[in-house]
């Protein structure tokens, strides 16, 4: 395995038009460039930043969805020297207030018209609102309050490429490069501070395992504003070569056209979308022959799956993987020459630089075979958690070992099969939900007086929240209201899909909620139905 030759973002993207100069880097509509023009677009935003008074470390929010624009935002951020603060296009205002706030982010780089959402409109009246010095709009139109995309990358012309490398020099491997926020089980999103020289050497390692060539076409179809699409996406096209297809909104349709239509060799996603195109009543109408590489996980994946995507859609390399925001994104991952029961069943083993075991209770590692809790350790490991010292001595222990809390089984060549979730965590459509931050915000409506939430299995969305309410005193609370409420205060994915109202909640000897108990009748309830 080739070994980085950078150890900063900003590194990365010199290295990278120096050596694949002309070839194409990325398509987006009517913008088609190659890595030179890349750069100097790049080159522009730094700029741009430099002139507004952005110095090295200072962090920068960008809440949108992929587009070439967020593509030279930031990574004009990374080249100016500062910290990188992605937020999930499915915030609400609340929810991106909160992450703009904990970051002390100055400057938010955003959208107006994304699935006829206004993004500024929301942060209206918000905290967010009044600490923010500047809103750019990267696409849609933009008022008094805001400066549009192409205003303020004019605004460094006056400045030469010889700044903006004085300033990217001043940067090194140690300094942060992103903090990517993650729900906890304590509620509130916490802010992982993740490193250059991690990201930059764990994507290297990542790119050359699922064999990511130059020119490769990558239709990326995860958010930017996760680590799968931002390093494993934006970033591992630089360090091969491979051109970047940005694509906004997963629809299986488009993305099936598209798959001829650019000549897309590089399709990651979870398993629902191979799923979902294997499905497909017009399959067969598509030519699917330039498929090449195949990325997935986060779910369970029938072996006959894997066989379906080799043979049906051609697919050369197929790798699955596991990993966390807190470890970079990355922990172990499968090789392409793994047979198809290893791929579908497992994550795959520790990559490179990274120590993977399982371990009781205790923290002593068990034997091959028998269920515990997953720890990882390695260069890849987060900084810690943002102005929270007492979360990250509870994650990542003195002997610096990350303790993710998924259950998980490791088998004879150091495979490991995730069986259970973070305590009470479930994934709905791919996004993690922490059942107590959805409980938190439940708890504001004045019609609940307590309330458990439990993910339960779903054969479209992998699993849906479930929600146990006991109505507040006096109250008579209705479902359809507060499913509307919900959909009001919290992202779409967060919402519960189903409510119930009980007189109690089963709690054990010390007053904490039974959530199997509850896992077992929301289950069956919803098989009744």
């Amino acid at each position: 395995m080739e070994t980085a030759k950078w150890l900063t973002i900003p590194e990365l993207i010199d290295q990278s038009a120096h050596e694949n100069g002309n070839l194409e880097a990325l398509v987006d509509g009517d913008v088609q460039w190659s890595f030179n023009e890349l750069k100097n677009q790049i080159y522009k935003a730094a700029k741009a930043f430099i002139e507004t008074g952005i110095k090295v470390g200072d962090r920068i929010g960008i809440w949108a969805p992929n587009s070439w624009e967020w593509v030279i935002a930031a990574l004009g951020v990374h080249v100016a020297g500062g910290v990188l603060v992605p937020i999930n296009t499915r915030f609400k205002g609340k929810e991106a207030s909160y992450v703009l706030t904990k970051a002390n982010v100055k400057l938010l780089f955003t959208v107006t018209d994304f699935l006829e959402t206004n993004y500024v409109a929301l942060l209206q009246g918000t905290e967010a609102e009044t600490q923010l010095k500047e809103i750019v709009v990267l696409r849609g139109n933009s008022d008094e309050k805001t400066i549009p995309f192409s205003e303020f990358l004019t605004r460094g012309s006056g400045r030469k490429d010889e700044e903006v490398q004085d300033r990217s020099k001043q940067i090194s491997g140690d300094d942060l490069c992103h903090i990517m926020f993650t729900s906890g089980t304590t509620g509130a999103p916490k802010g992982a501070m993740l490193k250059h020289s991690a990201i930059v050497r764990g994507y290297n390692d990542w790119a050359d395992i699922i064999g990511l060539q130059k020119q490769d076409r990558y239709l990326i179809v995860n958010p930017f504003f996760h680590s799968f699409g931002l390093n494993a996406g934006i970033l591992a096209c630089l360090m091969k070569g491979a051109c970047m297809l940005p694509h906004p909104v997963f629809d299986v349709q488009q993305v099936m056209e598209r798959v001829p239509k650019d000549k897309i060799t590089m399709l990651p996603g979870p398993p629902a979308i191979y799923q979902t195109i294997l499905n497909h009543p017009q399959l067969e109408t598509f030519d699917m022959s330039t498929l090449r590489l195949a990325v997935t996980g986060a779910a369970a994946i029938p072996v006959e799956m894997i066989i379906q995507m080799r043979e049906r859609l051609g697919f050369e390399n197929i790798v699955t993987g596991y990993g966390l925001t807190e470890g970079s994104g990355l922990a172990t991952m499968c090789r392409h020459d793994d047979d198809p029961e290893t791929i579908a069943k497992t994550s795959g083993r520790a990559m490179p630089g990274m120590e993977v075991k399982v371990v009781d209770n205790e923290g002593q590692e068990i034997e091959r075979g028998k269920p515990g809790e997953i720890i990882v350790k390695g260069y890849n490991i987060m900084v810690g958690y943002l102005n929270d010292p007492k979360q990250t001595s509870q994650t990542v222990n003195a002997d610096g070992w990350l303790q993710t809390g998924d259950i998980g089984i490791m088998d004879a060549e150091g495979n490991i099969a995730i069986t259970d979730r973070k305590k009470d965590m479930y994934i709905n459509g791919g996004f993690n939900v922490y059942p107590a931050e959805v409980e938190s915000a439940l708890l504001e409506h004045p019609h609940i007086g307590q309330v458990s939430i439990v993910g339960t299995p779903d054969k479209r969305m992998g699993e849906v929240g479930y929600a146990f309410i006991v109505p507040a005193a006096g109250e008579t609370p209705d479902a359809d209201q507060i499913m509307a409420w919900c959909r009001q205060e919290m992202a779409n994915y967060k919402c519960p899909r189903e409510i119930e109202f009980v007189e109690n909640l089963p709690l054990n000897a010390s007053g904490k909620v039974l959530k199997y108990e509850l896992r077992e009748r929301a289950a069956n309830i919803r098989n009744q139905a």
